[in-house]
């Protein structure tokens, strides 16, 4: 015990004594924080989009009209021809092109329907398709209100209508950064701890250190702990800035539950400093330690669900999202941060943790070779 105890206060005098760790631990989840949910934002406005009009009619005006005073759209340009109007989309000029044909009006009123050409630039599919969809919902509005004005409504409406009233819930505003910073928040978790954890030990083998250690009668896992138990730490006061940011910045109430999140997180991080402290077992320079933890980071983001919904992923792929650590952090912190979810509601998450935990950490501490480098 005394001698776990002689590690951890090296390990920490070693940390207050590095200035680009304290900095890594304190500023950069608050910077962070501070500026990816703002950038990180699927929502999509300010849809360029190129108005063909051929018609040139009350009807039509109001239809533009409708289109310039969305919030989504931007007019990027006017024109009577087609073939300019396909100039604008392959010059990225316009996301969207919408031609109104000739007679459009007459045919409305004429035969009670009329058409209208929609083109998107599909190159960024995403805003193509979103502008396509909203431009869509501004046309039927636009059906709609016309249709509106025509029926001569009797007492009793020949036409039946369901009005749909729906309420948000857990997300009432709709606000995409409080969808966001949860799962960012979980990011830095395993950013700081994975990176930290495997840089340390490389950095000790790069100065020769650790040769002193391997000689001394220190067990195996008396030094994994001792690297393990600094950063543990220090993954509670990146979750405690985290918290008071997401607060102070984004104003996401933590709520009754915030004990569960801590919890959760404590288990989480003994998991990832595992995997950090394995990466450190099979690496001899910092560079390489960076470049492998770099890798499986990327992996580990991109199947989180943090960015795209896991049942949007192919199968292949929602069978890695599920072995992947970091989705179990990235739902948890949104569940309890947004839902308020208890115990019993992570119960599940809780227990595929603890066999990460051991799992990566039994690892760390099997691969490690105490011998004189």
């Amino acid at each position: 015990m005394n001698t776990l105890i002689y590690i951890l206060k090296k390990e920490f005098r070693q940390i207050f004594r590095d200035p680009a760790i304290l900095r890594m631990i304190f500023m950069m989840p608050a910077m962070q924080l501070l500026i990816l949910p703002f950038a990180a934002d699927y929502e999509i406005k300010n849809i360029n989009v190129g108005i063909i009009d051929h018609d040139h009619s009350d009807y039509s005006r109001l239809l533009i009209s409708k289109i310039e005073h969305s919030n989504y759209f931007e007019l990027a340009a006017y024109s009577q021809s087609r073939a300019e109007g396909l100039k604008w989309v392959e010059d990225n000029k316009a996301d969207i092109l919408i031609e109104i044909p000739k007679n459009f009006e007459k045919t409305l009123i004429r035969e009670n329907s009329a058409t209208l050409a929609l083109s998107a630039n599909a190159v960024n599919g995403t805003k193509g398709n979103l502008g396509a969809a909203y431009a869509l919902n501004v046309i039927n509005e636009f059906n709609k209100n016309i249709r509106a004005e025509w029926l001569v409504l009797p007492r009793m409406n020949p036409e039946p209508i369901i009005q749909i009233d729906y309420i948000n819930k857990f997300n009432k505003l709709s606000n995409y950064q409080h969808f966001m910073v949860p799962g960012i928040l979980a990011i830095l978790l395993t950013m700081v701890g994975g990176f930290l954890s495997a840089l340390n030990i490389v950095k000790e083998k790069e100065i020769g250190t650790i040769e002193q250690l391997n000689v001394t009668p220190i067990k195996k896992y008396q030094f994994i702990l001792g690297k393990l138990i600094p950063f543990w730490l220090m993954g509670f006061i990146i979750l405690t800035i985290g918290l008071i940011v997401s607060y102070v910045v984004h104003g996401i109430v933590p709520g009754p539950n915030i004990g569960n999140l801590y919890l959760f997180t404590g288990i989480y991080v003994f998991a990832i400093l595992g995997f950090g402290l394995l990466i450190s077992n099979f690496t001899s320079t910092q560079q390489q330690a960076m470049m492998v933890a770099f890798f499986f980071m990327l992996i580990f983001i991109l199947l989180s669900g943090l960015f795209t919904s896991i049942e949007s992923m192919p199968a292949w792929a929602q069978t890695l999202a599920w072995i992947n650590p970091v989705t179990y952090m990235v739902d948890v912190m949104r569940k309890i941060l947004l839902k308020g979810a208890e115990l019993i509601d992570i119960w599940p998450h809780i227990k595929t943790m603890i066999i990460f935990g051991i799992l990566l950490n039994g690892l760390a501490i099997w691969t490690y070779r105490k011998q004189a480098l």
